[in-house]
């Protein structure tokens, strides 16, 4: 085998796939990243909302409600409803669902809708209760 001068610029079929598995892996590793800041993300406006609707303990405690959070998920219950935001993708998604008429432990949403911020998800939130009250 002889060694190779610098004009030669030639790949072999070795040097070329290094290459080639050296870039994916490179976007792998920039894409696990990014997915993993979005995370954090999602996780920390759970935590927001969750704090914002603590807040209020005798509120809660006059409707008969509790708050609940479970990794990107904050939920206020009640005996006969669930309220529900669940973050993912920087976005946030807020349900209302009967127990009521559940046939399962978890009840099916009856309402859904998609918003961008903490305090949207808020204000969509105390809506469904309002809703879940009259």
């Amino acid at each position: 085998m002889t060694a190779r001068t610098k004009k030669d610029k030639t790949l072999s079929l070795k040097e070329a796939f290094e290459v080639e598995y050296a870039r994916r892996q490179m976007e792998r590793r920039k894409r696990e990243e990014a997915e993993r800041k979005q995370q954090e993300e999602d996780l920390a406006r759970a935590e927001r909302l969750y704090e914002a609707l603590q807040a209020d303990a005798e509120f809660l405690a006059k409707r008969e409600l509790t708050v609940d959070r479970r990794r990107y998920t904050v939920s206020i219950d009640h005996r006969d409803y669930r309220v529900a935001a669940y973050f993912e993708a920087g976005k946030a998604s807020v349900t209302s669902a009967d127990k009521r008429t559940a046939t399962t432990t978890t009840a099916a949403p009856r309402k859904q809708q998609t918003v961008d911020s903490v305090e949207e998800a808020l204000s969509v939130m105390a809506q469904f209760l309002v809703d879940e009250t009259r």
